[in-house]
């Protein structure tokens, strides 16, 4: 499986292969649940060893240029990979508390309607926890509180 990055940088699972759902098939079911726990826990695993990367990647790189501009341009470089690690860390939070949804039963289903959010919307974002009707509504609420 290979990382890309979405729009809103949020790093995302692809080259998985999709659930294939059988006529008359229950939703959520355990073949679905172990779907959906393969695809987070890789997910989780690709994002530590980002982690472990950019460790390395500091520690081994670190330099103290004697250059204003160079030692500028390194710190900037560091921050930014810093950034996107704490983002990245509040996703491995995020799944892992829907791996422990999923161990509760209480995956798949909108958690403001409680309709099935869908296996083709889980496997763009596994970490959803709301249907899209559920989640359009809060982006337009948001937008319009912010304006």
């Amino acid at each position: 499986m290979s990382k890309v990055t979405t729009a809103d940088s949020q790093p995302v699972l692809k080259n998985f292969t999709p659930y294939k759902t059988k006529k008359g098939e229950e939703y959520m079911n355990k073949k679905q649940k172990d779907h959906f726990r393969n695809i987070l826990l890789s997910w989780r695993q690709q994002l530590m060893q980002e982690v472990d990367r950019t460790m390395s990647h500091m520690q081994q790189d670190a330099a103290n240029y004697p250059d204003p501009a160079d030692r500028a341009t390194q710190e900037e470089e560091f921050s930014l990979e810093l950034r996107t690690r704490d983002r990245e860390r509040k996703l491995i939070k995020k799944i892992d508390g829907t791996i422990e949804s999923i161990a509760q039963d209480d995956y798949g289903f909108c958690e403001t309607c409680g309709l099935e959010i869908g296996i083709r919307r889980l496997e763009a974002r596994p970490t959803a926890d709301k249907c899209i009707d559920c989640k359009t509504l809060d982006e337009i609420k948001e937008k319009q509180l912010g304006s």
